[in-house]
C-alpha cells in the first residue's frame, strides 16, 4: 500500500482532527476490577508516526532509557500526559514528540485519532496518527529516550506477529498483548499498551 493511499483509508476511519474521542477508553472491560467505575484518568497523548521508506512503510518507536522511575527500558511510542499550555491531545502528542526525539511539528502530518486506551497506571491515552517526514533525524533526549528505531507496518499489522500473553498484575492473572521477536532487533519487546495501539490500528484498517 503507498503512502498516499494509506493516509487516504486513515483519514477516512480515524476520529478526525476537529473532533477527539471522549470515550474513557476501548479496553475498560479488560481493566475491570483494576480501575475503579468512577476512577479519574489522567490525559495523556502519543504520536503514531508512520514513514515512507524505500522498502516501505515504517512505524517509528522509541525504547525508553533504564533510569527512568515507569515504564523503564520499555518499547513505547513518543508521548505523554496533557499539560495546562497544550490545547488537546494533538498538541499535546506534538510537543512531547519534539521534546522527546527532536520531531519539528512541520515534520509530523496528522490524520487523525484512534481510540482511547485506558492504562492500569490510571492514564486516558489518545494515540494520534500521522505522515512523518522521510528526512526526518531523530535526536533523542538522553534523559527519557535511549534509542529511537522503525518497524516495517506490515510486520505489525500482521495478526500471526501479535499473540496474547498471561501476566500477573495486582495479584490477578491479566492478558496482554506482545508482538514476536523482531528479526532485526531482538532485544526489542512491542508489548503492553503499545501493542494494544498498534491492534486498535490494525483494527481502523480493517474497516477501510
Amino acid at each position: 500500500m503507498t503512502p498516499p493511499v494509506l493516509a487516504a483509508r486513515l483519514r477516512r476511519v480515524l476520529h478526525p482532527l476537529d473532533g477527539a474521542p471522549t470515550t474513557r477508553g476501548w479496553n475498560a472491560d479488560e481493566l475491570e476490577g483494576l480501575l475503579g467505575p468512577d476512577a479519574t484518568l489522567r490525559e495523556a497523548a502519543v504520536l503514531v508516526g508512520l514513514v515512507e521508506r524505500e522498502h516501505g512503510l515504517q512505524a517509528l518507536l522509541t525504547r525508553r532509557t533504564d533510569t527512568l522511575r515507569h515504564h523503564a527500558g520499555q518499547v513505547s511510542f513518543p508521548g505523554g500526559r496533557l499539560e495546562p499550555e497544550d490545547g488537546g491531545p494533538l498538541q499535546a502528542a506534538l510537543r512531547e514528540a519534539n521534546e522527546e526525539i527532536g520531531l519539528a511539528p512541520t515534520q509530523a502530518a496528522p490524520l487523525g485519532f484512534l481510540d482511547p486506551l485506558a492504562t492500569v497506571t490510571g492514564y486516558r491515552v489518545v494515540p494520534v496518527v500521522a505522515m512523518l517526514d522521510p528526512d526526518f533525524a531523530p535526536v533523542p533526549d538522553p534523559g527519557e529516550v535511549a534509542e529511537v528505531f522503525e518497524v516495517p507496518l506490515d510486520f505489525l499489522m500482521s495478526p500471526a506477529k501479535l499473540r496474547r500473553v498471561d501476566i500477573v498484575f495486582a495479584g490477578r492473572t491479566r492478558h496482554v498483548l506482545e508482538y514476536e521477536t523482531l528479526p532485526d532487533a531482538p532485544t526489542h519487546r512491542i508489548w503492553g499498551v503499545t501493542a494494544s495501539i498498534l491492534l486498535n490500528l490494525r483494527r481502523h484498517l480493517e474497516r477501510a
